[in-house]
Order: structure tokens, then C-alpha cells, then sequence
């Protein structure tokens, strides 16, 4: 090539003279790409935008687009190439940074989802071409959401990149670390042994040193913070799965890990594939089940001490038409994650409110008080508060008759909010009793704030008052509490005589339990004077 060539920023036009293309000291460009445009320049021909680093004056790099021309002379025989060069640095910069945005999440630096897919369908393609064996972790940082919540973002920032820092340490230079979003990250390992079980056995190892690393102290600022790591695995060998069935068995086997207690690793099983799709035909059948009344409301009577009903406690059940009646411990946990709850409970509030005025017309029910619970997703709610105070409007229910019932947890996540909830419902005369008090980490404090007026003793103390020493001493200690709070205390799954004298000996003054009435549909219900039933 002659000395035509010219490049905005480079070396003098002198340093090129008499050289070949060859000579010169190219970078960034692969041997092949090399080899390519050699053998099209000895064939003469014309070639555009040969993109290459080239070194400046003062010894930095510059990328440069290089295009040329043949010369031949009159006879036509070839004398070398007329050629420009333009500076394309600045083209280069923004297409690194476009792709660092488009491949690489911006807080931690590490491959994004999108990148992952691109490298896990790569990874699937040579597994299945070689039979190699590779692993996906999903890891869930435990507890995050409080970090951000108490301490802020900033400091929640500090520990996805503190994290992401200690997981790129922990695999080889073949593997890849991404971060999907929030506290969430994927690792997905390649060319494990061959074999699953020895696989597994190494998956087995690098799940350690993850976890023995994320739960040392980390320095958020000026503080020493505490985290741990669920870690859910799947094995992949080969095209089995697809890419999108592959990531969703690692975060089931995650979350099976934050079930076990959190701070732990699960592989994924079929058996937990089978229990997701019971759980996805479940909720579909409960959607449609609102739709078509399959949901009836039970009622278990309230009694005083002398085994009269004074009231209820509304208790939802569902009539399948294949599966028969479903336990509440199937529906309502799945109801409380999928958001179902809150038409599942707005539906439950209406139908007791509805039930509160039938009883109103007529003398010996009009005074019965209705007992509902509520789900901690129910009650925070934004509309939570409108909703009851608009049911009550509607139905013409008397407010100071029904009485939601709220556990130590959701009124312990945020206390003042709570406590501003119950007190607009209380202004206008709703009450509120604590359920399964004494399960839950209550301090004195919080009991005298909210504006509570019943407590109800957790059947798991009742039930062994008799032999247990400790149910015994914490039923009296709870009877004792309620006293010098001026709350009501109701003690729940009072199923014998015995319990109920006890319960009698130590100050309750009302009971709810199988010894007075299971709960049943409203047309079973017997209310007025049970102690024949009881045999009191």
C-alpha cells in the first residue's frame, strides 16, 4: 500500500510510507478476520470499512475504518493501494457503552438477563453437542426487602454490589454471574463433571463457598450488615428443557429453600414441578369457584360462661364439585400469594355483614356479634378501610356487632399504620380482637397502642392446659394480661370440660371450641343456652 493513506490522529504520514498493509501493528482484529482481508488484497481487490486498532503517536490505541482502492498501471500491472482511514473512536466508545446497556445491569456490572439467555442458550447448544452436564443457582437474598425498607435504598444498592463482587470469585472464568432484578442472581455453571452425581457433587461445593461468602459481615457505609442467601439448583444436559423451564426449576427449588428456613440450598425435583401445576389448577378452580357461589361461610359459636351464645366467628369453606369440601389450609395460603384473598375477603365481609342484618330483625340474634379474620395482604390494603366502611354502608350492618380479627405479625410489620387503619374503623364502632395471641412476639407496648378490645388464646395453649405446665402458665399469664388491659379474652379450641373449667378458674369469661359446636352452614347453627350440649 503507497503513502495515501491517511488517518485523523494517527502516526505521521511518514511511519506508513513503503510499508504493506501487514506491516503495520494491527489490533482488534481476529486471525481469521486477518487472514480474510490478506487474501482479498493479494487478489486486488477493492475493499470498504476494514475496521482495526491502530496505535496513536503517543502510543494509545484508536480504532480506525480503512478503506482502498487498487492501482494498476497503463500496462495494468499492479502498484499497490490507494487508501483513507477515519478515526472511529468515538463510534466505538458509544457502541461499548449501547451494549453495556443493552447486556449488562448498570448497579452491578454483571451480565443481565438478557446476556445470561444469550449464554445459557449457547451453553445448551454445547451441552447437547457434547454431553456436558451444567447447573443453574437461582439466589434469592434473604430478607432484603427489610434493608431497603429500614435502611434505604442507597445501602441496599451497596449490597447487591457487594454481593455481586463475592459471586464472581466464587466460579471459574468458563461460568457466568448475572443479576436478574432486585436481590435476585443466577450463576449458571458449565462443563461440570461428567455424570450427575458427580456434578451434583461439585454444584454441591460451589453452593457452599457461595454461601460460607455471602454470610460473612458486610460493610454498608460505617455498617455492619448481616445477609443471608436461599439457593435453588437445577442440572441441565442438553436441550431437555427450554431456557424458560430451566430458570423457573431453579427459582421453585429457591423458594423450597426459603421454606426449609432460608440460608440453605435445594435442588429442584419433579415432585415440586407436579405440586406447582396442583397449585396453578387450584387457583384457576378458585377463581372460578367465586364466580360460581362455590364459597359458603361456617359459623362456630362464641359462649359465654354459661355455654350461651353470644356470637360467631365467620369461617369460609369451599364445596368443590370434583374435590369435594377443601380444607381453608389448601385455598387460603394460595389465595393470600396469588392476590385472590382480597376478593376471597371482600366477598367473606359482605356475606357476614348480610348475615349481621338478617339477625337484627329478630330479638334473641339481634345482639350476636360476627367475627371475621382478615389476611395481612386484605388489610394493607390502600382500599382495605374505604371497602369495610362502604360494606357497612350498603348492607345497613351495625358496626359495633362485627369484629375483625387481625394476628400478631401483620400488625407487628407496621405498627403506626395499623393503628391508624383500626382507629378510622373504629371511629365507627368496629372492634378488633388479636387472633392466636401468644404465637406471635407481642411486646406490652404495642398491646396498650392499638385500639384492640379482645384477645383470643391460641388453641395450642388450650389444648394440653391440663398437662402441660408451661400452656398452663402461659393460659393464665395471657387471662391475667387481658385483665389489666380491659381486653375480653376468648380462649379457642376449648374441647373438653376440663379445659373449659380451668380456663373458668383462671378468669376467661368466653370460649369457642368443638365442645360447644363445630363450625357449620348457617341453617345447622344452634345458638341460645348450649351447656346441654357441653354437658357443663
Amino acid at each position: 500500500m503507497d503513502g495515501n493513506l491517511t488517518s485523523t490522529n494517527a502516526m505521521s504520514a511518514d511511519s506508513y510510507i513503503g510499508n504493506t498493509r501487514w506491516d503495520f501493528d494491527a489490533k482488534g482484529v481476529s486471525p481469521a478476520q486477518w487472514a480474510a482481508h490478506r487474501a482479498g488484497m493479494l487478489a486486488h481487490e477493492t475493499f470498504h470499512d476494514f475496521e482495526m486498532q491502530r496505535l496513536r503517536a503517543d502510543g494509545s490505541l484508536m480504532w480506525v475504518a480503512i478503506s482502498g482502492t487498487p492501482i494498476f498501471d497503463a500496462e495494468g500491472r499492479f502498484k499497490g493501494y490507494r487508501g483513507v482511514g477515519r478515526d472511529i473512536s468515538a463510534r466505538k466508545q458509544a457502541e461499548e457503552k449501547i451494549e453495556q446497556l443493552a447486556f449488562y445491569d448498570v448497579l452491578t456490572e454483571l451480565p443481565n438477563r438478557r446476556l445470561l439467555m444469550d449464554r445459557l442458550q449457547k451453553a445448551l447448544a454445547v451441552s447437547d453437542r457434547e454431553k456436558a452436564t451444567g447447573a443453574l443457582l437461582f439466589i434469592d437474598l434473604d430478607n432484603f426487602k427489610d434493608l431497603n425498607d429500614t435502611q434505604g435504598h442507597d445501602l441496599g444498592d451497596l449490597l447487591l454490589k457487594q454481593v455481586a463482587q463475592r459471586l464472581v470469585t466464587c466460579v471459574r472464568e468458563i461460568d457466568t454471574v448475572a443479576r436478574l432484578g432486585g436481590d435476585e442472581f443466577v450463576v449458571m455453571l458449565q462443563n461440570l463433571d461428567s455424570g450427575m452425581a458427580a456434578a451434583t457433587a461439585q454444584v454441591v461445593q460451589v453452593g457452599k463457598k457461595i454461601m460460607a461468602l455471602l454470610n460473612q459481615v458486610y460493610l454498608l457505609g460505617s455498617q455492619e450488615h448481616h445477609s443471608t442467601p436461599s439457593i435453588g439448583v437445577t442440572l441441565f444436559e442438553g436441550h431437555h428443557q427450554s431456557m424458560d423451564e430451566l430458570l423457573k426449576q431453579a427459582d421453585l427449588a429457591m423458594y423450597e429453600s426459603k421454606a426449609a428456613g432460608r440460608n440453605t440450598l435445594r435442588f429442584f425435583d419433579p415432585a415440586m414441578q407436579a405440586l406447582v401445576a396442583q397449585r396453578t389448577a387450584l387457583e384457576m378452580e378458585l377463581r372460578q369457584g367465586l364466580q360460581r357461589q362455590e364459597l359458603r361461610l361456617f359459623y362456630q359459636p362464641v359462649v359465654d360462661m354459661s355455654a350461651h351464645v353470644v356470637g360467631v366467628e365467620a369461617l369460609v369453606r369451599w364445596q368443590h364439585p370434583r374435590r369435594g369440601m377443601v380444607s381453608p389450609a389448601e385455598f387460603i395460603p394460595m389465595a393470600e400469594q396469588t392476590g385472590l384473598i382480597l376478593q376471597l375477603g371482600h366477598w367473606v365481609l359482605d356475606v357476614a355483614c348480610r348475615q349481621l342484618v338478617s339477625w337484627s330483625t329478630q330479638t334473641d340474634t339481634a345482639r350476636l356479634t360476627m367475627a371475621v379474620n382478615v389476611s395481612a395482604r386484605q388489610f394493607r390494603h390502600a382500599e382495605f378501610v374505604p371497602q369495610v366502611l362502604a360494606l357497612l354502608r350498603q348492607t345497613g350492618a351495625n358496626p359495633h356487632l362485627l369484629k375483625l380479627e387481625l394476628t400478631e405479625s401483620l400488625l407487628l410489620t407496621d405498627p403506626q399504620d395499623a393503628i391508624l387503619r383500626m382507629a378510622e374503623l373504629r371511629g365507627v364502632g368496629v372492634r378488633f380482637s388479636l387472633d392466636d395471641f401468644g404465637t406471635g412476639y407481642s411486646s406490652l407496648s404495642y398491646l396498650k397502642l392499638l385500639p384492640l378490645q379482645q384477645l383470643k388464646i391460641d388453641q395450642s395453649f388450650v389444648r394440653d392446659v391440663l398437662t402441660d405446665p408451661n400452656d398452663a402458665a402461659i393460659a393464665r399469664t395471657v387471662l391475667a394480661l387481658g385483665q389489666s388491659l380491659g381486653f375480653q379474652v376468648v380462649a379457642e379450641g376449648v374441647e373438653t370440660v376440663g379445659q373449659c373449667e380451668f380456663l373458668k378458674q383462671n378468669g376467661c369469661t368466653l370460649f369457642q371450641g368443638y365442645l360447644f359446636g363445630k363450625p357449620v352452614p348457617i341453617e345447622q347453627l344452634q345458638l341460645g343456652d348450649l351447656s346441654s350440649q357441653a354437658t357443663l
